[in-house]
């Protein structure tokens, strides 16, 4: 059964990766599975089709078969389980890599994602001056603490997992804030991640749409 998973017809990050759909793509390269990809308009993400995939109308959705999953860290996790190379067969030590794939979507995407939105749609706001300093501090204890648990190793609990490639798509977020600045180790971690194989066939795969996208005529 053929994979299709969906992301944006033209990606506002342009080209950078952000997006949702990079943790299925990554995802699906690390466990070595072919996909298709449907791309989606703004406008045809709000219709009946695409609400009936994903009822808050975002992307990234995946479809197999006769299941229909959105959310990225669902759609992650559906695939880990389901595959080899993304979670660890020992009971506990696949327990740890889930809890690592909640940790990056529950606590350290929020407080990045304020930040980002923040310096979006706010910075002409009266109170964007005031607010700035208490969202970098949110995310600069989230990033302190991240990084002192990783120390000195390569990943967050011995090999890779989809921890860690949750884990990375949020840093990678906060990379484009400038706050990855002060944290080398986590600077280091990313850079590993972005160097893996699965992940260059990922990135190059969604640049590929955005340079599409931006082609004349």
């Amino acid at each position: 059964m053929t994979i299709t998973i969906t992301a944006f017809e033209r990606s506002p990050d342009r080209g950078r990766g952000l997006a949702r759909d990079m943790r299925v793509r990554w995802a699906l390269e690390e466990a070595g599975l072919a996909y298709a990809v449907r791309l989606v308009s703004f406008a045809a993400m709000k219709e009946g089709a695409h609400l009936a995939l994903h009822p808050f109308g975002q992307i990234p959705t995946f479809e197999e078969g006769g299941l229909a999953l959105f959310e990225s860290g669902a759609i992650v996790l559906h695939i880990a389980e389901r595959h080899g190379g993304l979670l660890p067969s020992a009971p506990d030590a696949r327990a740890r890599a889930i809890g690592w794939m909640f940790a990056a979507l529950n606590t350290l995407e929020p407080p990045i994602v304020d930040l980002s939105m923040a310096a979006l749609f706010e910075r002409d706001q009266p109170w964007f001056a005031a607010r700035l300093p208490v969202l970098e501090d949110r995310v600069r204890v989230r990033l302190e603490q991240l990084s002192d648990r990783l120390g000195d190793a390569d990943w967050l609990d011995g090999a890779f997992t989809a921890g860690d490639l949750l884990m990375v798509t949020v840093l990678r977020r906060a990379a484009a804030t400038g706050m990855l600045e002060a944290h080398p180790r986590l600077a280091a971690y990313v850079a590993r991640a972005e160097a893996r194989p699965a992940y260059q066939r990922a990135f190059a795969d969604q640049l590929a749409v955005f340079n599409a996208s931006e082609a004349p005529g």
